[in-house]
């Protein structure tokens, strides 16, 4: 059976910086019944952490890494999702970032990958939720 998997940011940078995460996220990646997912905003996120922690040069490489990934499918915002990310936005204090993961999550009926607790309000929304240790 084919679990479908939405990454947001939370969980990319755990496994790039090895954290208690890490595991969890190359195992979901491993793992061929599992079709997973990232939404291009998030990788933006992640861009820019990794260009203030590392630089310009690791963030080029980790945004190529992530796009060239054989398991991993980046998911452009379109109209539709920009409006899902936004009504998710208003309900509260999750970044837009983190809206558009949710909102890829939710069309897709995927489970987000977060350690991330600001999350945890959407379940009562449906979210279906895997969580890293923080």
């Amino acid at each position: 059976m084919t679990e479908r998997f939405v990454l947001d940011s939370f969980a990319i940078l755990s496994l790039l910086e090895g954290e208690a995460g890490a595991d969890g996220v190359a195992g979901l990646l491993a793992s061929p019944g599992n079709e997973i997912y990232m939404s291009s905003m998030n990788v933006g996120e992640v861009y820019y952490v990794m260009m203030r922690r590392r630089g310009k040069d690791a963030a080029n490489l980790v945004e190529a890494a992530i796009y060239d990934h054989p398991r991993l499918q980046v998911v452009e915002a379109d109209r539709a999702r920009i409006r899902d990310a936004a009504e998710i936005k208003s309900l509260g204090k999750l970044s837009l970032a983190d809206s558009f993961a949710a909102a890829l999550a939710l069309k897709l009926d995927a489970t987000l990958v977060t350690g991330d607790p600001e999350f945890a309000r959407l379940e009562a929304e449906g979210l279906s939720l895997f969580w890293l240790p923080r």
